[in-house]
């Protein structure tokens, strides 16, 4: 990978930001660690996935670069008021990078995870063909 293609995907995340990403990747959610298991085949979306990639000042869930789609799984905690307008922000701050973000509860993943995987599939279709 060449130094154009690691700041391109990461944007310019500070190293500690790294360190973080390590540790969450270590302690996965339940409902992370069943899309990664699909995620991570290639077959599945026709393309790379990388897990709780660090990204100029953010942690993504799950990222794909080439199709510049990020994927993130909500917990209960993201009801609050105050983390949907962060997220909202965050969102914005991604696609002002050209990243879009596609959000999933525990509850869809848990509990439909074919669907899941079929959304993220179509979305990844329709960015690569952009």
């Amino acid at each position: 990978m060449s130094i154009d293609d690691k700041v391109s995907m990461f944007f310019g995340a500070k190293p500690d930001l790294f360190e973080k990403a390590s540790l969450l990747r270590e302690n996965m959610t339940k409902s992370e660690a069943l899309l990664w298991n699909q995620l991570k085949d290639p077959t599945v979306c026709g393309v790379k996935f990388r897990r709780q990639h660090p990204l100029d000042i953010f942690i993504l869930d799950f990222y794909c670069h080439p199709a510049r789609l990020a994927i993130e799984v909500d917990g209960e905690y993201h009801l609050s008021k105050e983390q949907h307008e962060y997220d909202v922000g965050r969102e914005g701050e991604l696609a002002r990078l050209g990243i879009k973000t596609i959000r999933f509860t525990n509850e869809e993943v848990n509990n439909n995870l074919e669907s899941v995987v079929l959304k993220i599939q179509e979305e990844i279709n329709l960015r690569l063909k952009s």
